[in-house]
């Protein structure tokens, strides 16, 4: 059970970071035999990743929306990201290859990813009675209080 913490809390960054969304999204759904295995893959990658921080995992958040399942990751930096990616000691490598050879372009299942280079002040976050969540889960979480109180202050907070 998460501990929820009463009150206003952001996150506290001092190094450059990435910020990457990845995802999938179930087109046909019949077509259970291709976006179960794709679904699948995610399990050894986060095992992997939660159990050898050095690789530059940061954390993360799992989500289903409508037809698809999301992940919030923050990486140490797109060096570490690229390098677990193309990695073939790493299990994205063999998955990858398997969703090429395997689903392709047949358009049952589609595969989304976005990755953002997030240098010290240029984000903000707040969480509000929540558990410790999201960026502030894999890096610093903090009162809101002081210079912190808006989210323009907190963008352009620098102490």
């Amino acid at each position: 059970m998460y501990q929820i913490m009463p009150g206003r809390f952001t996150a506290e960054v001092d190094e450059p970071f990435v910020v990457f969304l990845i995802g999938m999204r179930i087109n046909k759904i019949f077509a259970v035999n291709k976006w179960v295995p794709t679904v699948m893959a995610m399990t050894p990658m986060l095992r992997t990743l939660y159990k050898y921080p050095e690789k530059g995992f940061l954390g993360g958040e799992t989500f289903l929306y409508w037809r698809g399942v999301g992940l919030i990751q923050y990486w140490r930096s797109f060096e570490d990201l690229e390098r677990f990616a193309r990695s073939p000691e790493e299990p994205h490598l063999s998955a990858w290859q398997r969703f090429n050879r395997v689903v392709g372009a047949d358009g049952s299942v589609g595969i989304w990813h976005e990755t953002y280079l997030i240098n010290p002040g240029n984000y903000e976050a707040i969480y509000g009675n929540m558990p410790i969540f999201g960026l502030a889960a894999a890096t610093k979480h903090v009162a809101v209080k002081g210079r912190k109180e808006t989210a323009r202050q907190r963008v352009a907070n620098d102490a």
